[in-house]
């Protein structure tokens, strides 16, 4: 059986308005990065999202004994037993988002078993509030707002872990696929604990989830012009320890021809 925490009343989950807040005039003024430094090429740039999404997509996609599809299960039961049905399209969503709530847990843990913990927390909040969702926007994002919430609420007197104390994270994280790439995954865990918390999360949800930078910002409760600047000093910081330029990559036909013009 899974134990249900007694204490899920805080924090609330957001509301569909929340997930979709005007912006105001003064918002769209700071909706510019204000990082200073060049940029990097689109091709680092690429290469290093398809980096962290091969990572945290192979730390996602196991649901450790079937946890989470065991726990989705019994919620349902327990809803039919009363007579009423929860919409398949919302049950099957938030099956499909636990790879995703996984990896960005990881992201903000650095430790398994907290970040399971911290998924089922959100899987029942999500659970409790699925009437406060709104069909047709974006459920990741919804339940991104709520595990983000829950982590700050239960851990805001915890030092936050920036480095994997048990060595766990690092094992699992290097288990994940190289694809053929030169960058091992085990240097990319290690420059990403060396990242600012604020600039690790942005970049999990923008590089990693492909989040939008509206929504992370509604997510982290900041302006976009803020995660635009985090994501841009993740990128350009993890490339500086990592020893990317444009030489590691200018002689892959194959990777220039699919990289983008811009963004």
């Amino acid at each position: 059986m899974i134990p249900v925490r007694e204490d899920m009343r805080e924090p609330p989950a957001p509301s569909a308005s929340q997930m979709r807040k005007p912006m105001t005039q003064q918002d769209r003024a700071h909706d510019q990065p204000t990082d200073p430094r060049p940029g990097l090429s689109a091709s680092i740039r690429s290469h290093l999202g398809s980096q962290l999404r091969a990572a945290y997509e192979a730390l996602g996609a196991e649901d450790p004994s079937g946890r989470f599809a065991e726990l989705i299960a019994r919620l349902e039961a327990a809803l039919a037993a009363q007579g009423e049905v929860v919409r398949p399209e919302f049950r099957d969503g938030l099956l499909q988002a636990v790879p995703s709530l996984r990896a960005f847990a990881l992201s903000l843990t650095s430790n398994t078993a907290r970040a399971d913990d911290l998924v089922q927390d959100t899987l029942l909040k999500g659970w409790q509030h699925r009437a406060r969702f709104q069909p047709g926007t974006n459920l990741n994002a919804w339940l991104f707002t709520i595990l983000r919430n829950i982590f700050y609420s239960d851990h805001r007197k915890r030092v936050r872990e920036v480095e994997d104390q048990d060595g766990s994270y690092a094992a699992r994280l290097a288990t994940a696929p190289h694809q053929g790439d030169r960058l091992d995954v085990e240097d990319l865990q290690s420059a990403l604990a060396k990242l600012p918390p604020d600039q690790r999360e942005a970049l999990v949800l923008v590089g990693a989830e492909g989040v939008s930078y509206e929504e992370a910002a509604t997510i982290m409760n900041c302006k976009v012009g803020t995660v635009k600047s985090r994501v841009s000093r993740a990128r350009n910081r993890l490339a500086e320890l990592l020893g990317y330029d444009e030489e590691d990559l200018g002689t892959d036909r194959l990777i220039q021809s699919a990289m983008p013009k811009d963004g």
